[in-house]
């Protein structure tokens, strides 16, 4: 990591603030999935008071979603507590 970047977090441990260092972040897993949106289409007919709208569901392009699992290491500069944390990214790609 070519920086350490400061975070405006609590410590566990003391519960200071504005002393909380990022330490590293490491890629734990990643997860490749492909959705199809439907796009849902509502077409009035159009001389006819009486009749519901017809809703007529249209097929989209695969999206894919990469969804990505890092696990962060903090530590606290005032009373050097160290933890680790997860977080889940997700990015989409059309």
């Amino acid at each position: 990591m070519s920086e350490i970047k400061t975070f405006f977090r609590f410590c566990p441990e003391c519960g200071r603030r504005f002393h909380i260092k990022l330490v590293s972040k490491n890629l734990i897993n990643v997860e490749r999935e492909k959705e199809e949106i439907s796009q849902p289409a509502v077409i009035t007919p159009r001389y006819s008071f009486t009749s519901a709208p017809a809703i007529i569901v249209q097929e989209g392009e695969p999206v894919t979603v990469d969804i990505e699992e890092f696990q962060y290491a903090y530590k606290c500069g005032h009373c050097g507590h160290e933890w680790n944390e997860k977080h889940m990214e997700e990015v989409r790609e059309k």
